[in-house]
């Protein structure tokens, strides 16, 4: 874009910028005028790589204030997420325990390790929630396993396991739980991030509104306040980009010292806990479109039962399926794509054998190689787009990481 400002929307190149930085500047600001500003930031590895790649080290120094400077850093939380913006749905489950671990290697590379061991919760990219029992299960375990205390989900992508619908109490935390065909459990805390695609409603901070129309809730013999969580792209389109600043630095200032306060949800869950709240005493949810899975199938009956309930269900009902849920209902991360979906798991089974499976250590710089292009062919881009040239782009990533892993091992 900064190469060529004169073809189409390229002249925002230079506003992008500084959205990828800004933050940096609004909360010391804010701080310094004695008012106690909150955001929570998440951006992809890719995201990190293409910054500096272009050599935008202010943005880095902008973000390191408001992360590693003791007098700011209270203010700012940072969520892991996949270091490719893969969507966990489809992405095979080794290579996303590799996405999130890449993003935990980089993140500490850029602002430390101090600053990564606060990094208590996960943003899976595009909302996009596995919904497939097996999937789901290795889901909540690599974030486990990872460290993560607590993930985000969209409303419409979890269903109350009792009788299938979707949360009442969307304002609470949750207990997001996900049984697996073996029969094994794992759950973790979900935060359920409420409406649709919200660019317009986080430029105008509605939120904060919407917040100051709900009363404290009644959780485990606790009067609680609720905490309205909503997300945006911070770059994307012209409210974010132009109404946001002066609406979150107004919002910041009048919330400040009332009792809606803007908080970021680990220093609230840290809160609840110290009324004497349990993470057991969370109400539970599960992943949409399960209850029809249990209601046929006992978790330990094995993958291949598992394999026959689900086939029966979709072919009684065209609308059940194992895509997954993400912030927008009207777009499958699966259906229509099987051209880059192709070559992605052809080159996923190619690491595994010609990696993975022989044991390369990660210091390898042919591993490196290859697992750089792995990732960044799994970007959610490459499908969300459409058919055409960005295929075509997750194509050519797929055959790069396919050369290196063909002709290098």
């Amino acid at each position: 874009m900064m190469d060529h400002p004169h073809l189409g929307d390229n002249h925002n190149a230079t506003v992008f910028h500084w959205c990828y930085k800004r933050m940096g500047e609004f909360l010391p600001q804010l701080v310094d005028e004695g008012k106690q500003p909150r955001i929570m930031l998440e951006y992809s590895g890719t995201l990190f790589h293409g910054l500096r790649h272009m050599g935008l080290d202010d943005v880095f120094d902008s973000l390191k204030t408001i992360t590693c400077h003791p007098d700011y850093w209270h203010t700012t939380e940072w969520l892991g997420a996949p270091w490719g913006h893969a969507v966990a749905p489809s992405t095979p489950v080794q290579d996303y325990r590799l996405h999130v671990q890449a993003w935990q290697h980089h993140f500490a590379a850029i602002f430390g390790l101090e600053a990564l061991s606060r990094v208590r919760g996960f943003s899976p990219s595009e909302m996009a929630l596995p919904n497939h029992p097996d999937v789901a299960y290795e889901f909540v375990k690599t974030l486990k396993d990872c460290g993560y205390q607590w993930v985000l989900v969209q409303e419409h992508s979890v269903e109350n396991p009792e009788n299938g619908w979707g949360p009442e109490r969307k304002h609470l935390p949750h207990r997001l739980v996900c049984k697996n065909s073996a029969g094994e459990q794992t759950e973790i805390i979900a935060i359920i991030k409420t409406q649709g695609s919200d660019t317009k409603l986080v430029a105008q901070m509605q939120p904060y509104y919407e917040a100051q129309g709900l009363s404290r809730w009644e959780l485990a013999g606790k009067q609680v306040p609720p905490i309205v969580t909503q997300i945006a792209d911070g770059e994307n389109g012209g409210v974010m980009m132009n109404e946001f600043p002066p609406k979150y630095l107004e919002v910041a200032r009048q919330a400040s010292g009332s009792d809606v306060p803007l908080v970021n949800v680990t220093e609230y869950l840290e809160y609840l806990f110290s009324l004497g709240i349990k993470e057991t005493d969370l109400p539970a949810l599960q992943p949409i479109h399960q209850k029809r899975i249990w209601e046929r199938f006992t978790p330990g009956d094995g993958p291949e039962k598992l394999a026959q309930v689900i086939d029966t269900l979709k072919k009684e009902d065209h609308r059940f399926h194992m895509d997954g849920g993400s912030w927008t209902n009207n777009i499958s991360w699966v259906q229509g794509y099987e051209n880059v979906i192709g070559p992605m798991e052809q080159t996923s089974s190619l690491f595994y054998e010609k990696v993975l499976k022989p044991g390369i250590p990660p210091s390898e710089p042919r591993y490196r190689n290859a697992l750089f292009y792995l990732m960044a062919s799994q970007t959610s881009c490459y499908r969300y787009w459409g058919q055409g040239t960005w295929t075509d782009y997750g194509i050519e990533l797929c055959r790069r990481a396919s050369d290196i892993l063909t002709y290098d091992f």
